[in-house]
């Protein structure tokens, strides 16, 4: 029990809330109501090994840059507390895991799980030379909604990729604010960030206006599947979320980052989760 607490302190299992919820929101919008015990438990087991998967490359991958940053330097990885085999077994596990749990749901969910794995692998190292590296962020994260979606329906269709691409701006976006945690260090050690090459104000505007355009696409799916009253609720909600979000973090603050960042995100998530089911049990 002490190593399965300390594997999951070291992906951050409870960081799951803010994708899961949109995964489930795919896999409900594409079946027009709950698709199933089945699916749902294999979607849950899909997302839970995908996420997994990313933390653990993510961790590997950066565990030097982690040791020099004072805000990462006590990771589990870095300390010893969980070693590098381990990290390693973790995400072969989680991949094959993924891999299966695709298979079990159909044929197109497990030829396509190849390349969110592949984004996983490929984000970390986006910081080291581009600073549009939240914007690769953002994509591994869009293919969440769009498995779920696949789940159900067995196909990926257009309502499908809108969802995809607001969820992977929304993430983007919050990632460009957390980012700004590190805008000295990266600076500092050559570690490329949005913020770091442009500077706090210029995050704060393109944070902005990235959730904006974020909503703007989650209107466009209200109209575009003939949703109701408990979306639209969930969807105001969210924007009242990320409005009050951004509220928190000011160029002359930077100390409610990790609030903004935590707090705000895991509710959006849950919102809109929560309007979007009960919007399609009622109709």
């Amino acid at each position: 029990m002490g190593s399965l607490r300390t594997l999951g302190e070291f992906v951050r299992w409870e960081h799951s809330i803010f994708a899961l919820p949109f995964v489930y929101m795919g896999a409900i919008l594409a079946a027009g109501g709950l698709p199933g015990w089945r699916v749902m438990v294999l979607v849950t087991i899909a997302a839970f090994a995908a996420r997994t998967s990313a933390m653990s490359i993510n961790r590997i991958v950066d565990r030097q840059l982690d040791a020099l940053n004072p805000r990462t330097r006590d990771r589990s990885l870095v300390t010893g507390k969980v070693k590098l085999g381990q990290a390693v077994g973790l995400a072969v596990v989680s991949t094959v895991v993924l891999a299966l749990a695709a298979a079990g749901l159909n044929r197109l969910a497990l030829y396509l799980s190849p390349i969110p794995v592949a984004a996983f692998v490929i984000y970390p190292y986006t910081k080291r030379f581009t600073w549009a590296c939240h914007a690769f962020l953002g994509l591994a994260q869009s293919f969440g909604p769009m498995g779920g979606w696949i789940a159900a329906r067995g196909r990926l269709d257009l309502p499908a990729v809108i969802l995809g691409v607001a969820v992977g701006l929304w993430i983007g976006g919050f990632d460009l604010l957390y980012a700004l945690m590190d805008i000295d260090f990266d600076r500092q050690h050559g570690v490329y960030s949005f913020p770091a090459r442009f500077g706090v104000k210029a995050t704060l505007t393109l944070a902005r206006a990235v959730h904006a355009v974020v909503l703007l696409l989650f209107v466009s799916l209200y109209w575009w599947l003939g949703l109701g009253w408990f979306y639209g609720l969930g969807l105001a909600a969210a924007a009242w979320l990320l409005w009050s979000e951004h509220r928190l973090v000011s160029p002359d603050d930077l100390s409610r980052v990790n609030r903004a960042f935590f707090d705000m995100n895991g509710w959006i998530s849950v919102v809109m989760f929560a309007g979007t089911l009960l919007d399609v049990l009622v109709h």
